[in-house]
C-alpha cells in the first residue's frame, strides 16, 4: 500500500489486522511458557528467552507483509532509522514482562500497536496465560475479551503500583489512603489493570521503552485514563528517541496530583 493510501485505511482493519497477529503470537509464546525456554541476558542484564525472538520474527513477517510501508519498531529487532519515514509504525513487544515469564507468572503480554504522528492509533494486548486480550483504537473505546472498559473512579483506599520510592513521595494526605499492590513484571498488564479499574494508577519508572507503553497508553486512555509525563503532557511514541523518564497512569485529580509528585522530586 503506498504511503499516499494510509489515510484511506480504515481504523477496524487495522485494530483485526494485529488483534490476530497478536493471538497468534500468544499461542506461539505459550508454547515456550513453563517449559523451561533457553534464555540470554542483552545489554543492561535484560533478559530475553527464545520464545521472545520466535514471536518477533511471527510478528513481524505477518505484519510487515500485509503493510510494507508501516515502520517497525521492536524491543528484540535491531531498530533501524528508517523507520522514521514511515507514516504509520508497528510498536511492538512480543513479550511484555519476560522475567515474569521465566519465573512461571501469568502476568505478560504480546503488546502491538500502530503508532501515527506520534500517537497509538490502534492497541492490542493478547495476555494468553490469562485468557485476557485488551484493544482499543484511537476514538473507538477500550475493550477486554469483547467487553468494554473503564478506569475507575478514585475514592476511598486507592489502589496504586510502582516502585516504592516514587510511592513514597506523594503527599502524605494522599499516600495514607493508598493500599499496596503486588509486583507486576509487566508494565504493559499493570497499564491495563489501571485501564480495567482493578488499580486506580501507577507510577513508572525512568526509562520504560515505546514497545512497553504505546498499545496499553492508548487502551488506557480510550477507558478514560492518561500516561503523563512530569510536565503532565502524554508522551509521543516512534521517534528517533525511544525511552521515556519517569511517568504516572491513572485518572482523575489523583493522576495530576501523581504528576505533581514526581515533577517536583527531579527538580
Amino acid at each position: 500500500m503506498p504511503v499516499t493510501d494510509l489515510t484511506r485505511t480504515r481504523p477496524d482493519a487495522d485494530l483485526e489486522m494485529i488483534r490476530a497477529a497478536a493471538r497468534e503470537a500468544g499461542e506461539l509464546a505459550m508454547r515456550y511458557f513453563r517449559r523451561d525456554p533457553q534464555v540470554w541476558m542483552k545489554a543492561g542484564n535484560s533478559p530475553v528467552t527464545e520464545g521472545d525472538l520466535a514471536v518477533d520474527k511471527l510478528l513481524r513477517d505477518r505484519l510487515s507483509a500485509a503493510r510494507p510501508d508501516y515502520g517497525w519498531l521492536s524491543e528484540e529487532t535491531a531498530d533501524s532509522p528508517e523507520r522514521l519515514s514511515a507514516a504509520r509504525t508497528f510498536v511492538v513487544d512480543p513479550i511484555d514482562g519476560t522475567r515474569g515469564f521465566i519465573a512461571g507468572s501469568d502476568e505478560w503480554c504480546v503488546s502491538v500497536a500502530i503508532v501515527e504522528a506520534g500517537r497509538p492509533v490502534a492497541g492490542v494486548l493478547d495476555c494468553p496465560a490469562k485468557a485476557e486480550v485488551y484493544a482499543a483504537r484511537a476514538g473507538g473505546g477500550a475493550v477486554c475479551n469483547g467487553k468494554a472498559i473503564a478506569v475507575r473512579e478514585a475514592e476511598g483506599e486507592l489502589r496504586v503500583g510502582g516502585p516504592k520510592a516514587l510511592i513514597e513521595a506523594m503527599p502524605e494526605r494522599q499516600r495514607s489512603r493508598f493500599v499496596g499492590v503486588p509486583y507486576i513484571p509487566s508494565l504493559a498488564y499493570r497499564l491495563a489493570m489501571v485501564a480495567s479499574g482493578r488499580i486506580d494508577a501507577t507510577f513508572i519508572k525512568a526509562n520504560s521503552h515505546d514497545w512497553d507503553l504505546a498499545a496499553a497508553d492508548l487502551i488506557l486512555a480510550e477507558a478514560g485514563g492518561m500516561v503523563l509525563d512530569r510536565q503532565g503532557e502524554t508522551p509521543f511514541y516512534a521517534r528517533r528517541e525511544t525511552r521515556h523518564g519517569t511517568l504516572v497512569a491513572g485518572s482523575g485529580s489523583l493522576l495530576g496530583e501523581m504528576a505533581r509528585s514526581i515533577r517536583d522530586m527531579e527538580n
